[in-house]
C-alpha cells in the first residue's frame, strides 16, 4: 500500500509537469512577407544603423575624381553630366564656339593663349546659340545633351564667341535672346566662380557689308550687358583691321588673319583686366 501511494504521487507530479510545459508559448519568430519562410532576424550590436531602426548602408558615391587620370570622364553627381579631367583646370580657359575658334591657331584661342591661360575649347563649326550640325546641338543643347563635356573643378574663366551661323541660318532675335540666356544661366549655375565673358560676331561692319552679322554682333553685346558679362565687340573687325584680304572663303581667316586678330583681341581683353592671375599658393 505505501509503495504504490509513492508511485502514484510521482506520476502525478510529471504530469503535472507535462501540462505547465504544453501551456507556455514558444518564442515566435519574424517571418519574411514576401516568401513566408520563418527566418531569424538579424542581431546588430547597439548603436548600429540597424540596431537604431535605420535602412540599409547607401552605397559608395563612385570614384574620387581627384584620383582619376586626366582626359577620364566622371559623372558629377551635383548635375547629372559626364564632365572631364584636366591636368591644370585652375589655370584653364573653357571656350565655347564656331568655326572662328575651332582651329588650333584660331584668333580666340591664341589670344587667351597669350594671356596666359591653357585652353580647353569645345568650339565646333557650323554650331551657334540656335544653329546645330548633324553632329553637335546648338551651344546649349550640345551641353546638355553630352554632345561635347565640360571640365569637372573650377576654370577661371569661360569664353562663349559665336553668332555668324545664326545670322547665316536667320535665326531670330527671340531665338537667339532666349537661347544665349539659357547657355549663360546653365554656366553660371555650374561655375559660380569663373569669369564668364561673351565675343560677338566677326563681320565687316554695317557700313561696309557687315549685314545680319553685324546685327547679331549688337544682339550678343546688349545680352551680355543684361547679363553683367564682359563683351568684345567683334562686328566691324574684317574692315576695321583690314583682314578682309585674310579671308579665304569671304568668312574664315587665313593663318596671318587669325594672328592679327588674335594680337587685337589679346590686347581689349588685357585691357579689361582679364590676363590669368597668379596663383596665390605660388606668389607665397
Amino acid at each position: 500500500m505505501h509503495k504504490s501511494r509513492i508511485l502514484r504521487s510521482a506520476a502525478s507530479v510529471i504530469a503535472a509537469g507535462v501540462l505547465l510545459a504544453g501551456c507556455s508559448q514558444a518564442p515566435a519568430e519574424p517571418s519574411d512577407s514576401s516568401s513566408g519562410r520563418q527566418t531569424a532576424a538579424p542581431v546588430a550590436p547597439s548603436g548600429s544603423p540597424a540596431a537604431a531602426g535605420q535602412g540599409p548602408k547607401k552605397p559608395d558615391s563612385g570614384p574620387d575624381p581627384a584620383k582619376l587620370p586626366v582626359g577620364s570622364l566622371y559623372k558629377n553627381p551635383s548635375n547629372n553630366r559626364n564632365e572631364i579631367i584636366l591636368a591644370d583646370v585652375r589655370h584653364t580657359a573653357v571656350l565655347i564656339g564656331d568655326s572662328q575658334s575651332e582651329p588650333m591657331g584660331s584668333w580666340p584661342r591664341e589670344a587667351l593663349g597669350s594671356l596666359g591661360y591653357k585652353v580647353y575649347s569645345v568650339a565646333r563649326g557650323g554650331t551657334g546659340y540656335v544653329a546645330a550640325t548633324s553632329k553637335s546641338g546648338n551651344y546649349i543643347d550640345a551641353l546638355q545633351r553630352g554632345d561635347w563635356v565640360l571640365p569637372y573643378g573650377t576654370p577661371p574663366l569661360i569664353v562663349v564667341e559665336g553668332g555668324g551661323n545664326d545670322a547665316s541660318h536667320a535665326a531670330s532675335d527671340e531665338q537667339i535672346t532666349a537661347n544665349a540666356n539659357r547657355l549663360l544661366a546653365a554656366l553660371k549655375k555650374r561655375y559660380p566662380q569663373a569669369k564668364i565673358v561673351i565675343i560677338g560676331t566677326l563681320a565687316k561692319g554695317a557700313n561696309a557689308g557687315g549685314g545680319r552679322r553685324t546685327q547679331v554682333d549688337a544682339l550678343l553685346g546688349n545680352i551680355a550687358a543684361k547679363a553683367g558679362a564682359p563683351f568684345f565687340s567683334v562686328g566691324d573687325w574684317i574692315s576695321k583691321y583690314q583682314v578682309a584680304g585674310d579671308l579665304v572663303d569671304g568668312v574664315h581667316l587665313n593663318a596671318a588673319g587669325h594672328a592679327k586678330l588674335s594680337g587685337v583681341l589679346a590686347a581689349d581683353m588685357a585691357a579689361a583686366g582679364l590676363r590669368l592671375q597668379p596663383d596665390p599658393r605660388s606668389a607665397s
